[in-house]
């Protein structure tokens, strides 16, 4: 059995190979994921507060926005933080990855919201099997990647 030198497994210093802009994304997008829970739950914390301060004002009317409250939130947190020039959520910027149209380009609101949207569909439906599709294709891309032609990136890619 021949013997592995470890400078044939080590690349020398100041070489190495660049890594896949895809590389790590579906971890990532997990990590992402539960810190984006955690700040759309914030978020609709104080929204709940500011829409029951404006129920006392109208007589509980604005209580009515009280069930619809979370999905809206959400809906405008991915749409305004994926479409703006960071091209992604505060989860995503931590997590080290943007979403990114299959062109490059950046995702426009309606499509940012269209893929929150699909995502949170998909996710309740399909929960872990929403992964499965990206741990076959080689760009990482889900299901609701797919629909609204949209690709996770590394940032520093």
């Amino acid at each position: 059995m021949p013997v592995i030198e470890p400078t044939e497994i080590i690349p020398p210093r100041g070489r190495y190979v660049a890594a896949s802009p895809y590389s790590g994304v579906l971890g990532s997008r997990l990590f992402a994921f539960l810190i984006d829970v955690v700040a759309v739950g914030v978020l609709w914390g104080i929204a709940t507060m500011i829409v029951l301060t404006m129920g006392l004002l109208t007589f509980g009317l604005a209580w009515l926005l009280l069930p619809a409250l979370w999905p809206i939130v959400a809906l405008f947190y991915n749409g305004l933080t994926v479409s703006g020039p960071r091209r992604g959520t505060w989860g995503m910027r931590v997590a080290g990855i943007q979403l990114v149209q299959t062109d490059g380009g950046r995702v426009p609101f309606v499509t940012a919201a269209a893929h929150a949207v699909l995502f949170y569909v998909s996710v309740s439906v399909l929960t872990p099997l929403v992964l499965l599709i990206g741990m076959v294709r080689n760009d990482r891309r889900l299901l609701h990647d797919l629909l609204v032609g949209t690709v996770a990136v590394r940032r520093d890619a």
